[in-house]
């Protein structure tokens, strides 16, 4: 596993770091040069009049690309995610995405400085405050956890900042803590565990009220209960994940009382080998229409617990392609 990423589409070069794989910069270095040697070498860099490069970027790594791409393309230029016209539509504001040239090697047409604005929009995003919510003992928790892992492997995809909205004692640094060390975890889970009281309630609704990451996710308790109405109140959108279907009533009448986008309903099947996954038909240009009235996402999930690689699992990799599209929206 690469600790950076780098993909090409068209004259795109897409870079970025993998947020799942945290290490130092010259561990990162080192991944970008390899990366970019065997893409040269397989053809998938191969050369030309130009390239444009979308992404973070350490120095270091900078250097790195500028130094192998400046010998197989005339002209090189960088993303300046403020620059580029803006333009007004229905449904917000977009820019187009405008690259900034670094390097010039025998192109007439370019200078270092000069502007490269594309066809390619880039939309104002919006603010996504997602409530993972339904009857205890569904995984919540686990489908959260797997739920952050797989937002953070999507290249460019916005941080996904976890809310812990019910004093049970399982922060959201409870999975890692258990990977590494099991008791130590149960242990830390069952010391920090509290009471459900109304200041708590109110404490974590300021919580979410407060929260401006464009995908903000809000695991709360199992209960459609006066403390859960508080909290959930600030949020914008609801991910009802429960193992009891005949309860996925109770918590869509919940959440449509509280004027929060139902975006999927997922049934957690503890001991099923497979999830099924149903997308709606149109979803993506139609997201705000379709919303209206009917999730995104349904099907199932399977095997929510500790100890299980979920963030590659398909129910959990289509969430993760939702509420990355819907910060779009």
């Amino acid at each position: 596993m690469y600790s950076y990423q780098i993909e090409l589409k068209g004259e795109v070069l897409q870079v970025g770091f993998n947020r799942n794989l945290p290490v130092q910069g010259d561990r990162i270095v080192k991944d970008a040069l390899e990366q970019l040697n065997q893409m040269i070498d397989r053809g998938e860099i191969p050369g030309g009049k130009r390239i444009l490069i979308d992404g973070p970027q350490t120095v270091p790594v900078a250097y790195v690309l500028s130094h192998k791409l400046v010998h197989l393309y005339s002209v090189v230029a960088v993303l300046d995610p403020k620059l580029g016209s803006k333009t007004s539509t229905s449904d917000g504001s977009i820019r187009h995405k405008t690259y900034i040239v670094t390097s010039v090697h025998g192109s007439p047409e370019y200078q270092v400085g000069d502007l490269i604005e594309t066809r390619e929009s880039q939309r104002e995003r919006s603010i996504i405050k997602v409530v993972l919510c339904g009857p205890t003992q569904s995984g919540k928790s686990c489908l959260r956890d797997g739920l952050k892992r797989a937002i953070l492997g999507n290249l460019g995809a916005p941080y996904p900042y976890i809310i812990t909205a019910c004093p049970d004692g399982e922060g959201s640094w409870h999975q890692e803590a258990y990977e590494n060390n099991e008791l130590l975890a149960k242990d830390c889970k069952h010391q920090n565990k509290a009471e459900f009281t109304p200041e708590f309630a109110e404490k974590a609704a300021e919580w979410v009220r407060n929260a401006n990451q464009l995908i903000n996710i809000i695991d709360v308790g199992g209960k459609t209960s006066p403390e859960n109405r508080t909290i959930m109140q600030p949020a914008t959108h609801a991910v009802i994940l429960s193992r009891d279907m005949d309860k996925f009533a109770e918590w869509e009448n919940f959440c449509q009382s509280l004027d929060l986008k139902i975006i999927a309903k997922i049934h957690s099947q503890l001991d099923t080998v497979e999830d099924s996954v149903y997308l709606a038909d149109g979803w993506q240009e139609n997201t705000n229409e379709l919303l209206e009235k009917t999730p995104l996402l349904t099907g199932s999930v399977h095997g929510l617990k500790r100890g299980e690689y979920l963030s590659e699992r398909p129910m959990v990799q289509a969430l993760a392609k939702v509420l990355i599209h819907l910060t779009k929206c």
